[in-house]
């Protein structure tokens, strides 16, 4: 019977943090290098419509970079072009660097979206993909509002689409266009010649190259993982490139399994580099911080129940009678743990974050020290949001749920 090195719980917590740059938080406002070197180490940031309090690629920056704030991202996008935003598992910022390696998406959706999208969306837009990519490049940067002029606009939410909107998305998927920015939160299509700069846009590497630098990439992110979590990280290759890959890195000597230790004393197989045992995380700081839902750290709710035996699932498709919390609560980390969930919004009209809830984890007591620790991180979380205070409802500290 082969035993498997363990690592306890408490390492696994805190290599997990350190890895996606959650350990200490870095002080100072960050210039553009230090933006592009978070972005990089993580690999990307997922962007998200949501802004009770401020948007999820923004949150997810300030964490790193209390003095953050979102005008800084822009430059980075629009003028210097050093990221770009396509599809990971959601959409995303990604390293322009980076980009060489979303060929294999692009041919991929090529492959499948035309089948899938015929059906879910019919298959009117295909006769318009020629019209709007023509449009585009005559006319310079459009919205979906700016095609499709003699075309019904639905009303019918998100994800319903005229037939030129879903040509510009099906193109913008397959590689043709690309965001050149946002208005609001609404996207503006451009040429993918006009957007991404060389080198990167004239790369081409095979298939084989790009599921290697995926799966290398993802298991540097997390740190250890299973094959699976490795797929899903960028969600480029499939879950049978993934497995193979492991495999072979396995028999080449450059990976290892090792068993993980879960919150509850579990433990679960998982690949990682050699090197990962004599690794020292660094213990994380006492500093409370309040994450996006979308944090990386945070994205599979499974590793996060069993790394921090932390139940967490945003409840707005849950009916209101079942509801045991806010609509969009934001998790809570103190250290290494993570100490419960707090309803809070931004009303910029009224210049306050009106703090509604804190629920604690079983187990966590709230004494003078940490709501002291927390109202801190709640004054810089109203700054953060362009508020200038924080209006606490009454009774606002709640007792933990069973």
């Amino acid at each position: 019977m082969t035993v498997r090195p363990v690592l306890s719980n408490r390492e696994a917590r805190r290599l997990f943090l350190a890895r996606h740059l959650l350990s200490a938080p870095e002080p100072g406002r960050p210039d553009a290098a230090a933006l592009m070197t978070t972005v990089e180490r993580l690999g990307f940031v997922q962007i998200d419509s949501i802004n009770t309090v401020a948007r999820a690629h923004h949150m997810i920056l300030w964490a790193r970079h209390p003095g953050y704030r979102p005008e800084m991202l822009r430059p980075l996008l629009e003028r210097d072009r050093s990221l770009f935003e396509h599809w990971t598992h959601d959409a995303a910022v990604i390293p322009t660097a980076f980009f060489p390696h979303w060929q294999l998406r692009f041919a991929r959706a090529r492959e499948t979206l035309a089948a899938r999208w015929k059906t879910w969306r019919d298959d009117a837009y295909l006769g318009k993909l020629d019209e709007v990519l023509d449009q585009v490049a005559r006319q310079g940067p459009v919205t979906a509002g700016d095609t499709g002029e003699a075309e019904p606009k639905a009303k019918g939410g998100w994800w319903d689409w005229h037939p030129s909107k879903t040509a510009l998305e099906y193109l913008w998927r397959t590689g043709a266009l690309a965001v050149a920015r946002r208005e609001g939160f609404q996207k503006v299509y451009d040429l993918t010649e006009r957007v991404i700069p060389e080198p990167h846009r004239g790369a081409r590497p095979a298939a084989e190259e790009t599921v290697d630098w995926a799966c290398t990439a993802a298991l540097d992110r997390l740190g250890f993982a299973t094959s699976g979590e490795i797929a899903a990280f960028f969600a480029t290759v499939t879950p049978e490139e993934a497995k193979a890959w492991c495999a072979a890195e396995r028999a080449a000597g450059r990976l290892i399994e090792i068993d993980v230790e879960g919150a509850d004393g579990s433990l679960r197989r998982a690949f990682a580099r050699p090197a990962i045992l004599a690794e020292t995380p660094p213990e994380p700081t006492g500093r409370i911080r309040i994450l996006s839902p979308f944090d990386p750290a945070l994205r599979d709710r499974n590793r996060t129940e069993r790394l921090f035996g932390f139940h967490y699932r945003i409840e707005v498709f849950v009916p209101e009678p079942k509801r045991r919390y806010g609509y969009y609560v934001f998790p809570v980390l103190e250290g290494d743990r993570l100490i419960g969930r707090i309803d809070a919004k931004a009303d910029r009209q009224a210049g306050a974050l009106a703090v509604r809830a804190f629920w604690p984890e079983p187990g966590v007591a709230v004494g003078a020290g940490r709501q002291a620790r927390l109202t801190a991180e709640l004054d810089r979380l109203a700054r953060f949001s362009g508020c200038d205070r924080v209006d606490f409802a009454a009774a606002w500290q709640r007792a933990t749920l069973a």
